[in-house]
């Protein structure tokens, strides 16, 4: 079940914390609970997922995105993500999550998120967000100029073009039914 309380709490305490600039970084913290855990006892893949969504909703937050696009009538979705895991993490251990808008390209804003704890990376995630609107995905563009940011997107970082054109050759639909 998706932990909507966390969610609520993490919201309002970004709505309580100083702005941010587009690029710059969201420091949340948080605990790995029992219920978090798979069968092997740490932190599950899908939960470290809602986790990261629990860094990255707040960053919005922080950064007024979701007036934009209630102004505009846009939702946003995950259209797509690469994690790297690196360590465990185990019940009741705590947590930070890092999050921070990289740039964007004709179709997807690039969001960068890291787990860490006592100065050492857990894991790391790369999600694509696309911004929807009636007719299908808005330019990521006019979202960003509805928050008044820059007319171009900084440079992304190699290794998010490389695995944008990478992903952008799969086949669709992936095999048949």
């Amino acid at each position: 079940m998706y932990p909507f309380i966390r969610i609520v709490k993490e919201v309002a305490q970004a709505r309580r914390q100083p702005k941010l600039g587009l690029f710059d970084t969201h420091v949340s913290h948080h605990h790995c609970w029992p219920w978090d855990l798979d069968i092997w006892w740490e932190l599950n893949n899908g939960r470290t997922l809602t986790l990261y969504d629990l860094g990255r909703i707040p960053l919005t937050v922080r950064m007024d995105l979701p007036q934009a696009l209630r102004r505009n009538g846009w939702g946003m979705t995950v259209a797509g993500s690469t994690v790297r895991y690196r360590r465990r993490i185990r019940a009741f251990q705590r947590i930070e999550v890092h999050s921070r808008i990289l740039g964007w390209d004709a179709r997807f804003l690039y969001i960068e998120q890291a787990m860490w704890r006592a100065g050492e990376a857990l894991n790391h995630v790369l999600v694509r967000q696309a911004v929807t609107g009636a007719k299908g995905i808005v330019a990521p563009q006019h979202l960003i100029a509805a928050m008044d940011g820059p007319a171009q997107s900084p440079v992304l970082p190699a290794w998010v073009e490389a695995w944008s054109t990478s992903d952008a050759q799969r086949p669709w639909p992936p095999f048949p039914a």
